[in-house]
């Protein structure tokens, strides 16, 4: 990279970093651990493309009538309350002065002996087949090979992980049994905001806890969550959700299941996240075959194009670049040796379409060339200079470490 590209890259960094007030970062629902990240500031920072998100459906609805039976809630909750399952895991933590810290100490000076401790944890889940497949959450079973799943009726299994992704925090786990009750999926696709929204866990150890409200918004951005390094656009909804919730079902007002309860807002109430079912069961069904998700992964960084960024940059004279449109993606960074960097993208193109799709946004970036396959080339026309070009990417998988 140019020296000129660089400073792109590094102011245009630092004004997506800075000013404005950004989120105050969410709160995963287990109980184990309910760590905060917060999320960057206006305009939004994408760090790569990495989720497979199926696209919001732009069609006409159907507005329905609201529910003839005043206890259509209590009835979804009967039908699938037996299929939710609590779920308690346990890991092994080291403790003590970490090697990072040694040279404050001296090399040859005496360190505390580490020790190990046993963390625990609760969350949710909900059995999706009769011979015991169970999707959650993955940081519900972060670090657990094995846990234990208790059943509404008071059984309990012990739990085989048989796979977690962390980009989408979906993992799976299955119990050795016949004959379980299951729950039945629905669509996420075509949510509106307004519809009624129904959340079952264990928040806070109150096994089977329900609650309800209403699906507040659709598509929220890991960044709009404050979960930055999540690839999911959330589904938004009141229904009290809190600790322990988290891998729990989000219900339709007939009892088929939405999402899965994942995240809070940290500093608000009545602010529930949840992913979309149409994600969780794509990924599940590569952790249950291969024990791994792949995702597709270009190596770019990446920030949303605003008249404000636009003329911010173009004053700095000494960046060498000046820009020519102030909508789309602009690119602050190509990471080296990746997909990008093989197929010439650079540093200073704005993205304006992928696979003949207009993307005005990165998140809208990272759903289309999610609908490709690891492999599969993608189509990138950027704006370079005054210049309109094509890039063919042939994506990789996403490096999990």
């Amino acid at each position: 990279m140019s020296n000129a590209l660089k400073q792109i890259s590094v102011y245009a960094t630092l004004l997506a970093i800075g000013g404005g007030v950004g989120w105050a970062g969410s709160r995963y629902l287990n109980e184990r651990e309910t760590p905060t990240a917060a999320s960057s500031p206006q305009p939004p920072v994408a760090v790569d493309v990495a989720v497979r998100e199926s696209p919001i459906a732009q069609v006409p609805v159907q507005i329905e009538s609201a529910p003839q039976n005043p206890n259509f809630i209590a009835e979804a909750a009967e039908k699938v309350g037996p299929a939710v399952v609590r779920i308690d895991s346990s890991r092994t933590v080291n403790s003590g002065i970490p090697d990072t810290l040694r040279r404050f100490f001296g090399e040859d000076a005496p360190l505390p002996p580490t020790q190990e401790r046993i963390e625990q944890g609760t969350g949710s889940g909900f059995i999706l087949s009769t011979d015991g497949r169970i999707i959650t959450n993955a940081h519900v079973v972060e670090g657990a090979s094995t846990v234990r799943v208790t059943l509404k009726d008071g059984r309990r299994f012990e739990g085989r992980v048989l796979g977690t992704d962390a980009v989408t925090d979906v993992a799976v786990v299955k119990i050795e049994s016949a004959d379980l009750p299951t729950v039945v999926l629905g669509r996420s696709d075509e949510l509106i905001p307004g519809q009624w929204a129904i959340a079952i866990g264990n928040p806070l150890g109150l096994d089977n806890t329900v609650t309800a409200g209403i699906i507040s918004a659709t598509g929220r951005s890991s960044n709009d969550v404050g979960i930055p390094d999540r690839r999911v656009r959330f589904i938004q909804t009141d229904a009290a959700i809190n600790p322990g919730n988290s891998g729990g079902p989000l219900l339709n007002d007939r009892g088929e299941v939405i999402g899965i309860n994942t995240a809070i807002r940290a500093d608000a109430q009545g602010l529930g996240f949840a992913i979309p079912i149409e994600t969780a069961s794509r990924i599940a069904d590569q952790l249950f075959q291969n024990g791994k998700a792949e995702h597709p992964y270009l190596g770019i960084q990446m920030v949303d194009l605003t008249p404000e960024l636009k003329d911010q940059l173009n004053q700095q004279k000494n960046l060498g670049v000046t820009l020519a449109t102030d909508r789309g993606v602009l690119v602050l960074q190509v990471m080296n040796n990746s997909p990008a960097a093989a197929a010439g993208l650079q540093p200073g193109d704005v993205i304006l379409k992928v696979n003949a799709v207009t993307v005005s946004s990165a998140a809208e970036v990272q759903e289309q060339v999610e609908n490709s396959q690891v492999g599969e080339l993608v189509s990138v026309e950027v704006l370079r200079g005054d210049d309109n070009q094509v890039f063919q990417v042939r994506p990789t998988a996403y490096p999990q470490n």
